[in-house]
């Protein structure tokens, strides 16, 4: 007898995306008309970064498959190697599974392999958070690529919508549904101060930050010198506690980790740490001052929290800002100042009314409800949309 259900596969390739597709991922495996898979791939599998997998099975799902892709070379060849690994070992797990639909998130190049893998397979694909913009990555190629080689469309406003669309992809294919952050803040139930300290060693001072800084990957901008101007902004700063976590598996990310390790072994203030998990994330940032680095989350997450972002370089220039957003650029001189206008009360008395332009919550619920109804008989054949 042939299974009725909707067989629907998650892709995940990276704590960050997969905390973004927790709730709608819960919402599917709570649904008696459907069924539930997971393929894992990407830093999810590296010792190096965590092992984050487990956190997925500490939720309480079951991974269908796994595809191990990362290697210690960050360079471009370690990249590229990574990117073919994962389409031949996604397309073996989809010929497998062979779900009725396959949903991707971002713009990570792991993600760019599974678009690759259901586009050989014949298989939909729903694309969440396309239409964004961030020239100075290879991010941006790859989330555009992406879109091309997807059927549903689930964007975070009605400026990424008209993006999507003119690169071709028929309106009615496209839903504008918020931001899929703010779901996941909202149902987070948050660790105590207390908590924190114990299970991470971390000793809060007089002032806190969380730290994220990635490489840029397009721009031939010095990524040592520009690490080198965080790290050197800082080591000035008096009672601050500073949490680090692991940048992105980019191009260059070793060196980075390197300046950090460093940093962290003659600074007793500051701690690196491989992987918070989501819970410990958004936990960290209810209780600190504010984040510093280049991290989409700063953007995405953090104005929910009615908390500062310093947001340094171009990695995330062209994506909606909140009045949280500090910008600056990479210059030891420019660290200071937007750190010192962080804690400055003009602005921190001006977060009481800020509000995230990714919306409310209810993204998830959005995104279930057209998947849920949708026929996907056929949709791969699509027509490509001309504007008049």
């Amino acid at each position: 007898m042939k299974n009725s259900k909707k067989k629907i596969c998650f892709v995940t390739g990276s704590r960050a995306e997969y905390g973004l597709m927790r709730e709608l991922m819960h919402l599917v495996n709570n649904d008696s008309n459907c069924e539930l898979k997971i393929i894992v791939t990407g830093s999810h599998l590296s010792y190096f970064y965590g092992n984050t997998f487990k956190e997925i099975e500490g939720d309480g799902f079951l991974i269908t498959e796994k595809v191990p892709v990362i290697n210690k070379d960050d360079s471009a060849c370690g990249i590229s190697k990574s990117i073919g690994e994962g389409v031949k070992g996604i397309t073996k797990a989809l010929l497998k599974i062979n779900p009725d639909i396959v949903i991707l998130l971002g713009d990570r190049y792991e993600i760019l392999s599974a678009a690759i893998s259901a586009l050989a397979c014949n298989l939909p694909v729903a694309h969440i958070h396309g239409g964004e913009i961030t020239p100075s990555c290879y991010d941006d190629a790859i989330r555009h690529s992406i879109t091309k080689m997807s059927h549903l469309h689930f964007v975070a406003n009605n400026s990424f919508k008209k993006r999507v669309i003119q690169l071709g992809e028929p309106p009615k294919s496209v839903f504008a549904v918020g931001g899929m952050g703010v779901d996941s803040i909202s149902k987070i139930k948050k660790l105590s101060k207390k908590q924190l300290e114990n299970e991470l060693g971390v000793k809060f001072l007089k002032k806190n930050l969380l730290v994220t800084f990635h490489p840029e990957t397009l721009t031939r901008s010095n990524k040592l010198l520009q690490i080198n101007n965080l790290l050197n902004a800082l080591g000035k700063l008096q009672n601050t506690s500073l949490l680090f976590t692991l940048p992105n598996a980019d191009i260059d990310n070793q060196m980075i980790i390197k300046k950090i390790r460093e940093f962290v072994g003659t600074h007793k203030n500051s701690l690196f740490i491989k992987s918070l998990g989501q819970v410990k994330y958004f936990s960290y940032i209810h209780y600190a001052d504010g984040v510093i680095g280049n991290s989409s989350s700063g953007l995405l997450e953090v104005p929910t929290f009615k908390k500062g972002s310093i947001n340094i370089g171009d990695r995330q220039k062209g994506r909606p800002q909140a009045a949280s957003i500090i910008n600056c650029m990479a210059s030891e001189k420019e660290i200071s100042l937007a750190i010192k206008k962080l804690y400055s009360k003009k602005f921190q008395e001006s977060l009481r009314d800020v509000i995230s332009p990714y919306g409310k919550s209810g993204a998830s619920l959005k995104i279930f409800k057209i998947i849920r109804k949708t026929n996907l008989k056929h949709i791969t054949i699509k027509q490509f949309y001309d504007l008049n």
